[in-house]
């Protein structure tokens, strides 16, 4: 299998200047195609930053990160916006939903950016709605709806435009088990039929339980990584 994600020494400090962390800390990572992680340990290991650093919302005081040969550690602001808009999507802990926007709109979104045409856009949406049990609030904006809903409109906007990777920080951590076990089953299946990678940070033992790799962070460094890579089968017909 053809390793899609290399980050190849890899360091984020925050604050350099008056009291250093030290978050990410020289972090070598190969991700395969198809693969479903999850990034695991206690708070403060630096899970949250390797994603961000992963999907080019961060850069890496050092290291780069090669996406499908692509190093988007020297991209530019602009060529990096386009790069994460035709390739990543994100799960955010904090949903971070567009609160002028219906939860219809928040989901077409990146779709209307991609120049999808609408009569695609309104299957789809409906589509995803009606998986995540939701198809009475497509007209409901984010401030009329729960967390648990809002996290559930934030995941459907992330696999909205099928990208070729899924980042998700705590996906499931406002859910209750059937919306959670619902969410994992949507993203499993997007993995093994289209060969999506997912890579989660996560405390959730739901979420860690699906996952074929898991790799634990300890103040900023891998301290294990254990699993079985991507469903070579599946993914074989998908590439």
């Amino acid at each position: 299998m053809k390793t899609v994600i290399d980050a190849h020494k890899i360091s984020k400090t925050f604050n350099p200047d008056t009291i250093p962390v030290h978050a990410v800390k020289n972090v070598h990572l190969h991700l395969e195609k198809g693969e479903f992680v999850a990034l695991v340990g206690p708070s403060g290991s630096g899970k949250t930053t390797l994603l961000n650093l992963l999907g080019g919302l961060d850069k890496p005081d050092q290291g780069n990160i090669i996406i499908n040969d692509i190093d988007i550690t020297k991209l530019s602001p602009n060529k990096l916006i386009e790069f994460r808009l035709q390739n990543i999507g994100f799960v955010f802990q904090s949903f971070n939903l567009i609160p002028v926007l219906t939860a219809r709109e928040n989901v077409e979104l990146i779709m209307h950016l991609q120049s999808w045409r609408k009569s695609i856009i309104n299957a789809r949406v409906n589509s995803l709605f009606k998986e995540i049990d939701l198809l009475e609030k497509l007209d409901t904006r984010p401030a009329q709806l729960s967390g648990g809903q809002q996290q559930r409109v934030a995941v459907a906007r992330a696999l909205a435009s099928k990208p070729k990777f899924v980042l998700a920080d705590e996906p499931t951590a406002n859910l209750d088990t059937k919306s959670a076990s619902n969410l994992l089953d949507i993203m499993a299946k997007l993995n093994k039929d289209e060969g999506m990678t997912f890579i989660f940070s996560t405390h959730d033992q739901r979420v860690i339980d699906r996952a074929r790799r898991v790799i634990t962070l300890v103040d900023g460094q891998i301290s294990s990584d254990t699993g079985v890579g991507p469903i070579k089968n599946e993914i074989a017909h998908a590439t």
